[in-house]
């Protein structure tokens, strides 16, 4: 980890990433850190850029970041607005402050040890499935 990483805290509003995170709650980022799939990101909106939004990022395609809810009942993600440009990403949200505090951002060791095990103890951890919409 490289010192120095600009730390922020963000406030989530909306449904979009319900189960894991909740309007209201507060996150903390890590502006700069590399994604990889399965992690929770901080980006600006394609379409609206000065609105930040925070999506599980499912995957690398052309022009960026395939970015989806974890709300299966909330389809405003890239499945509506394409990939997110690599410009346009933020940061990786690494734990939850408030109201629960909760870490989201395993070791990738970690990640693969606890998929498919006591899935209530792996989603704690930020390990969880996105949702399998269309990708």
């Amino acid at each position: 980890m490289r010192y120095g990483t600009p730390l922020g805290v963000v406030d989530i509003a909306g449904p979009s990433m319900r189960r894991l995170l909740s309007d209201g709650d507060r996150v903390l980022v890590r502006y700069g850190a590399p994604l990889r799939p399965g992690a929770i990101a901080l980006f600006r909106h394609p379409l609206q850029q000065d609105l930040l939004v925070v999506k599980r990022a499912a995957g690398r395609r052309p022009g960026g970041w395939w970015m989806l809810s974890d709300n299966p009942l909330v389809r405003t993600d890239s499945r509506e607005y394409g990939a997110v440009p690599d410009e346009l990403v933020l940061g990786r949200v690494l734990l939850r402050l408030a109201p629960r505090p909760a870490w989201l951002a395993p070791g990738r060791r970690v990640e693969r040890a606890l998929r498919g095990r006591a899935p209530w103890f792996a989603e704690r951890l930020g390990v969880s499935v996105p949702f399998d919409g269309e990708l």
